[in-house]
C-alpha cells in the first residue's frame, strides 16, 4: 500500500509539474524561444510518462486487468517516451553546442521553425521506431503472457541489440562529447573573461552578459542531462546482462526509476530558471486568465 500511495504521488507530481512548464511555455510569449521549445517537447514527454506511471502500479502488483490491447499499447508509449526523451536531449545538447560554441551564428542556424521540425520529426521518427521494434508484440500482444491478468513484454536479442545502440549508446555518445566541447569552450571564455581588465563599452558589456546567459543555460541543462543518465543508465546496463534473468518486479522498477527522471526535470528548471518560477507564481494566482497576460514581462 506505501508502494501504491508513493507512486501516486509521483505521478501526480510528475503530471503537475510539467503541466505548469507546459502552460508556462506555451503561454508567454517571451518564453518562445528555440532552447525553450525544446525544453516543451521534453515536458510533453514527461507529462505522458507521469500519466504512464499509473500502470506500474498494475504491473509491481502483477494483476494488470486492462487487457492485451492496453498492454501492447502501454508498453508502446513507453518506449515511445524513451526514444523521445533521448531524442530531446540529443537536440538540447546540439542547441547548447551552437549556443557556446558559435554564438554568432545561433540566430541563423537555430530558429524556432528549424526547432519546431526537429521536434516534430524526433516525435514521428521515435513512433516508427519503436513500431518496428516491437512490431511481434504489437500484433500478437498476448504472446508472452503465461497467465491470465499479467503483462509482458520480451525482446529478443537482435532486436534489443539494436535498441541499445540507437537509443542509448550512439545518442548518448553524441551527447557526451558535445557538452565536453561546450564546457572546454566555456571554460576558456570565463578564463578569457577575467583576464580582461580594460574597461568594456556598453556594447561589449550586453555581448558578456548574453555569453553569461548562455552558459548558465548550458550549465542547467546540464544538470538535466547529466540526471537523464543517472536514472537511465541501470536500466540499460542491466538490459547487457539480459532482461530475461529478470523479474517482471525488478522490470518494473527500473522502468520507474526511469520515470522518475521526468518528476525531476521541473524541479531542477524551478531551482534554476527564475522565469519559471515566476510563471508558477503568475499561473497559481490565476493572472493568466487577465488580457494580454500572454505579453508579461516574465524574463
Amino acid at each position: 500500500m506505501l508502494l501504491y500511495i508513493l507512486l501516486s504521488s509521483i505521478s501526480l507530481l510528475t503530471v503537475s509539474l510539467n503541466l505548469l512548464v507546459i502552460i508556462s511555455i506555451s503561454h508567454y510569449r517571451q518564453l518562445h524561444t528555440p532552447t525553450n521549445l525544446l525544453l516543451l517537447s521534453l515536458a510533453a514527454s514527461d507529462l505522458l510518462v507521469g500519466l504512464l506511471l499509473l500502470g506500474q502500479i498494475l504491473l509491481i502488483g502483477a494483476c494488470w486487468f486492462l487487457g492485451d490491447f492496453m498492454c501492447a499499447l502501454y508498453y508502446f508509449m513507453v518506449f515511445l517516451n524513451v526514444s523521445v526523451s533521448v531524442g530531446n536531449m540529443v537536440l538540447i545538447s546540439v542547441d547548447r553546442y551552437v549556443a557556446i560554441c558559435d554564438p554568432l551564428c545561433y540566430p541563423t542556424k537555430i530558429t524556432k521553425t528549424r526547432v519546431k521540425i526537429c521536434v516534430c520529426l524526433c516525435w514521428v521518427c521515435s513512433a516508427f521506431y519503436n513500431s518496428l521494434i516491437l512490431k511481434d508484440f504489437l500484433r500478437q500482444p498476448g504472446r508472452y503472457n503465461s497467465c491470465y491478468g499479467e503483462c509482458d513484454v520480451v525482446i529478443n536479442y537482435i532486436e534489443g541489440a539494436v535498441d541499445l545502440v540507437f537509443n542509448f549508446t550512439a545518442p548518448i555518445t553524441v551527447i557526451i562529447v558535445l557538452y565536453m566541447r561546450v564546457f572546454v569552450v566555456a571554460v576558456s571564455q570565463a578564463r578569457a573573461m577575467r583576464s580582461h581588465t580594460v574597461a568594456v563599452t556598453l556594447q561589449h558589456s550586453v555581448t558578456v552578459t548574453a555569453k553569461k546567459s548562455e552558459r548558465k543555460a548550458a550549465r542547467t541543462l546540464g544538470i538535466v542531462i547529466f540526471v537523464y543518465l543517472m536514472c537511465f543508465c541501470p536500466y540499460y546496463f542491466l538490459s547487457l546482462a539480459g532482461q530475461d534473468t529478470l523479474s517482471v518486479s525488478f522490470k518494473a522498477f527500473f522502468i520507474c526509476l526511469m520515470f522518475c527522471n521526468s518528476c525531476l526535470n521541473p524541479l531542477i528548471y524551478a531551482f534554476f530558471y527564475p522565469w519559471f518560477r515566476k510563471a508558477i507564481k503568475l499561473i497559481v494566482r490565476l493572472q493568466i486568465l487577465q488580457p494580454d497576460s500572454c505579453e508579461a514581462n516574465i524574463l
